[in-house]
């Protein structure tokens, strides 16, 4: 068999009619599009600044089909992308003009509900959302609950190591998955993990969660459901000052409470989530904090009481428990919809996704401020105040050229101060295209030939998802974060993903 290397642009788009054909007898029906128009629902994900037609999008229904197109495009030299329902926010799954993009949304059968083993196995087009209703039943749930639930899939879930506002308690993705089904570049099917706890040899599946479709395409999961807490109660925490509801946090955990979901907004995010879903937030207050408490009646009520004082401590200026389910799920309503609620009053907005030392909110939450000032835009902020998960939104005019580059710039800043104080440049959103320069600040040049060798062992010519994820150092270089010097590096040596 003969394997090509990966072809120029030009050279892949002269066969594109060969290649359709081929990807026709493959996928039968109506599982390839290939006309412009047909097309345009596919040009971006969710980061929405950034969009480019793909060459040709196949939608493969069983894993067989996804295993022959793939095995078609690594002996052809044929780049492609993997994509899942497009909601990512980094352009995870933004398509290359010369690349087959790969959708998985045929893909929306639960196979299993093991409720004596606590898990699900599940096809990666299947919704976050929709694995909770399915063993609800029983009551039982799927932990990972990240705001785009509703739309996000399975497979992507994993692809990004996804997380949620009760992420802090029962873990990312990562912690949630046991097994998946893998197709390789080359068209193998290989299983890692499954239903047990426990597994024998290298921990792959904590390789694949969060890979960004870079070593292989996820079409079966299995994941662990948990029984759901007898009770649960949320508390509304108003603060007059941004610092002050940062200690409070700290204060919290430092107590050794940890509560099965702990958020803050601002008050930019505040008065929009507010004016969109009518949660009953305070309007006077500049942070708000929601703390959610779940377990036996009793451990609940104490630890509400427990919080409530330290809140109190720490300068509170409002506080109100839920006393129902009804009103506990009132005061999500807002912080869950917070991204919809900013889009209703700027024509665009950037959604960053930095993660620093919970000790450093304020100070980072200060020099944001001071950003609006620098970049002449709004901010708010709304994040997982537990981990120190951010998600700062940039408000912006995509009609305005000059915002749309000022609005990189502030985002690019931001995630800079995230990696200064001691975080990463992502918390569960992925790096895909967005922060893939940011790379260059957190990670040393070993680190990064690293990843890239770790990914020429699944994907040996760069044919899965390339250009993300992994710069090379030219691109470091050029960004001016590593002190890459002259004639130290040669350039046929670099990894070209």
């Amino acid at each position: 068999m003969t394997i090509m290397m990966p072809a120029s642009d030009q050279a892949v788009l002269a066969r594109r009619d060969e290649i359709v054909a081929a990807l026709r007898a493959i996928v039968p029906g109506e599982g390839v599009i290939d006309s412009a128009a047909e097309m345009m629902p596919y040009e971006s994900d969710g980061l929405m600044a950034y969009r480019q037609p793909p060459m040709v999008v196949v939608l493969p229904d069983t894993t067989e089909q996804v295993s022959q197109v793939l095995k078609y495009c690594f002996e052809q030299g044929i780049k492609v992308v993997p994509r899942g329902s497009g909601t990512s926010l980094s352009g995870g799954a933004l398509p290359l003009a010369d690349a087959v993009l790969l959708g998985l949304g045929k893909f929306k059968r639960i196979r299993e509900i093991d409720f004596d083993n606590r898990a699900v196995v599940t096809e990666p087009g299947v919704t976050n959302l929709a694995i909770s209703q399915a063993v609800a039943h029983a009551g039982f749930y799927y932990a990972p609950d990240p705001s785009s639930q509703i739309a996000c899939s399975i497979g992507g879930n994993v692809a990004e190591n996804s997380g949620g506002v009760h992420c802090l308690k029962y873990g990312m993705t990562t912690n949630n998955v046991l097994g998946c089904e893998i197709v390789l570049i080359t068209g193998e099917i290989i299983r890692i993990g499954g239903k047990s706890a426990e597994t024998s040899g290298y921990d792959l599946m904590g390789i694949i969660t969060g890979s960004e479709g870079l070593l292989g395409v996820i079409t079966e999961v299995t994941v662990r459901i948990l029984q759901k807490p007898e009770t649960a109660r949320a508390l509304m925490v108003g603060f007059a000052q941004v610092e002050a509801a940062g200690e409070c946090v700290a204060r919290i955990i430092g107590a050794g409470i940890i509560p099965g979901g702990m958020e803050m907004m601002d008050r930019p995010a505040i008065h929009a989530a507010e004016a969109f879903v009518h949660a009953g937030y305070p309007l006077d207050v500049e942070a708000l904090l929601i703390v959610e408490l779940d377990g036996p009646s009793a451990e609940c009520d104490h630890l509400i009481e427990e919080v409530a004082r330290i809140a109190n401590a720490n300068g509170a200026v409002s506080l109100r428990a839920s006393n129902d389910e009804a009103e506990r799920l009132a005061f999500w309503a807002g912080r869950k919809a917070a991204f919809p609620a900013v889009g209703r009053i700027a024509p665009d907005y950037y959604c960053m996704d930095g993660t620093i030392p919970r000790r450093h909110l304020g100070r980072v939450l200060g020099a944001i401020e001071q950003m609006e000032d620098e970049y002449g835009l709004r901010c708010a902020n709304v994040f997982h105040a537990g981990d120190g998960n951010l998600h700062p939104l940039i408000m912006f005019d995509s009609n305005q050229p000059s915002e749309v580059e000022r609005a990189e710039k502030f985002g690019a800043a931001i995630l800079e101060l995230c990696v200064e104080v001691g975080g990463t440049v992502t918390g569960e959103h992925g790096v895909g295209i967005e922060k893939i320069d940011q790379m260059c600040i957190q990670f040393s040049r070993e680190e990064l030939d690293f990843f890239a060798a770790l990914k020429r062992g699944f994907d040996p010519y760069g044919l899965l998802n390339p250009e993300k994820v992994i710069p090379v150092l030219a691109r470091c270089a050029e960004y001016g974060k590593m002190h890459v010097h002259s004639g130290q590096v040669r350039f046929s040596d670099l990894p070209r993903f």
